[in-house]
């Protein structure tokens, strides 16, 4: 898209906290993968994060890609911290949707962890999805 067109004006005007889906569920690293993939079909959702118990940041984030290519390599033994493809990648919640779809680019990612802008705790998920949406006019 050209940069000043209507649509980046929206991305730089649109706030992460005002599209990204709050809360997280999450697994614990050592979860079967079936459990995750269960996680995801039970809650409709596209990934899942990976916490080690402690509160904090998740460790990782499964996708349902990441699920697909360990079925696809047989590796259906895989643990959540073995199948998650990548660390999670962080945004603050306040930051603007076009930064976000800057760090899912170079990152590479489909889902971006939200974390609160004062305490860095996370808050929310922020997805592809989420970003079309807000992109269609559809955000909320």
């Amino acid at each position: 898209m050209p940069k000043g067109s209507p649509q980046t004006a929206t991305l730089l005007n649109v706030r992460v906290h005002d599209c990204m889906h709050a809360g997280i569920l999450s697994c614990a690293s050592d979860a079967p993968l079936a459990e995750v993939a269960a996680i995801m079909a039970k809650h409709r959702v596209h990934a899942v994060a990976v916490n080690n118990g402690n509160g904090g940041r998740p460790i990782g984030v499964v996708s349902d890609l990441d699920v697909v290519a360990a079925l696809a390599s047989n590796d259906e033994e895989l643990t959540a911290k073995q199948a998650a493809a990548t660390e999670p990648v962080v945004v603050p919640s306040d930051a603007s949707l076009q930064r976000a779809v800057q760090l899912m680019t170079e990152h590479g990612v489909s889902h971006l962890v939200v974390v609160d802008s004062s305490s860095g705790f996370p808050v929310g998920i922020l997805s592809t999805l989420d970003v079309a949406s807000a992109y269609a006019g559809d955000a909320d």
